[in-house]
């Protein structure tokens, strides 16, 4: 079986703090852009002469711009108000606050298709698919989110933001190690210099905690065999948009995740909730946290729609640094000047690699194009 690429449809968004499209991945974006922005197109008047293509084009872009910024405060705003509820209000229970964001999620998304329509249902009546093809990548988007929020809980965002920047890295090993997958060398080479600022970030890190860095790494792990495994279970079977994988995959995770929840951390929330002179604020902070977190998933959707896989990659990239900024500020966070550049070593690194990438694609494509081609000629000798 050849190994399967990752595809922005299948890996639940909800398991992506941090993207690089990739293989399959680039190919929809690309479709994706392509075909929102024909759509912009039509709806501010075609291509006319003159002043028209000039208000098409001003009209693309503020389009694209305004998703990309979309999804960067949704994105922000979700891990700093996970760390803020962590460190400033002391409720230190991930398993919990994972819960609820998964409960938000799965409410939002029920409202979103079946109650106000927004987006068409993707049905899946097989109960063999549900539990065969959506429930293992379910439970792989929900150990993923766990162990980025109890990394969260022990280390700063920025060191978190960093680590979890080593998912491509660990995505071409499974690749290679799991399904025997062989890579261009450009694309080893390009996953040096994200290997070398996660190193360099790891040894320079002021507030260093092992519980936190191994679980950042963990978190990486789950992320790339969530990938990988959404693309093996899902492709050619189910198109999921952002929005019908959070309808499928957030209830499932739900129940996967509430009970253990309640058995290790019940008591102690109990005993939380109890301290607080006034439980109003933390409550809604966490509820509206749970909420944003939802619409996370529903700006992921847009900034797919509306960008290329190349703005997408450099999108992403911009908003780790922008966590780390904001929430350095927020915060104040201990960190070195060396901290910094190894930050800024990866972000550079994970952008490289997201072009190298591109770069493949491309010079791939016209010979993919010859083979399609000659696919379809008749064989010498069969034609009558």
């Amino acid at each position: 079986m050849p190994p399967p690429g990752i595809s922005s449809r299948g890996a639940s968004p909800l398991a992506r703090q941090h993207s690089i499209p990739t293989g399959d991945q680039a190919e929809q974006l690309d479709m994706d852009g392509k075909r929102s922005l024909e759509n912009l197109v039509s709806a501010t008047g075609g291509r006319g002469a003159g002043g028209g293509d000039k208000a098409a084009a001003a009209a693309q872009s503020f389009y694209q711009l305004m998703s990309v910024l979309q999804w960067w405060f949704f994105n922000v705003v979700v891990v700093i108000s996970n760390k803020y509820i962590f460190q400033i209000f002391g409720f230190k229970f991930p398993l919990t606050l994972t819960t609820i964001h998964f409960i938000m999620s799965a409410l939002g998304a029920y409202l979103t298709i079946k109650v106000f329509k927004l987006k068409p249902e993707i049905v899946v009546q097989s109960t063999r698919d549900k539990v065969v093809r959506i429930m293992p990548v379910a439970a792989l988007t929900c150990l993923n989110i766990v162990l980025g929020n109890v990394s969260l809980r022990f280390v700063p965002v920025s060191f978190m933001q960093t680590i979890k920047c080593f998912t491509p890295a660990t995505t071409l090993i499974l690749q290679r190690a799991v399904w025997g997958r062989k890579f261009d060398s450009l694309v080893y080479l390009a996953l040096i210099p994200i290997v070398f600022g996660v190193v360099l970030t790891t040894v320079a890190e002021l507030s260093f905690n092992w519980t936190g860095f191994l679980t950042a790494l963990a978190a990486c792990l789950t992320t790339s065999t969530s990938n990988i495994m959404a693309e093996a279970l899902l492709q050619g079977k189910y198109a999921f948009d952002s929005i019908n994988t959070v309808y499928y995959m957030a209830p499932y995770s739900t129940a996967l995740l509430i009970l253990p929840a309640l058995f290790y951390e019940g008591a102690d929330v109990s005993a939380w909730a109890a301290e607080q002179d006034n439980i109003a604020l933390p409550l809604t902070v966490i509820l509206v946290g749970g909420s944003l977190a939802f619409c996370l998933n529903f700006s992921l959707f847009y900034v797919i729609q509306a960008t290329s896989a190349v703005t997408f990659n450099v999108a992403g990239n911009l908003k780790v640094a922008l966590a780390i900024i904001i929430s350095w500020m927020i915060f104040r966070n201990p960190m070195g000047w060396l901290s910094w550049v190894g930050c800024l070593v990866t972000i550079v690194g994970c952008t490289f690699y997201g072009w190298v990438q591109q770069k493949i694609k491309a010079q791939k494509a016209p010979a993919l194009a010859v083979s399609e081609m000659q696919e379809k000629q008749p064989l010498m000798g069969n034609s009558k």
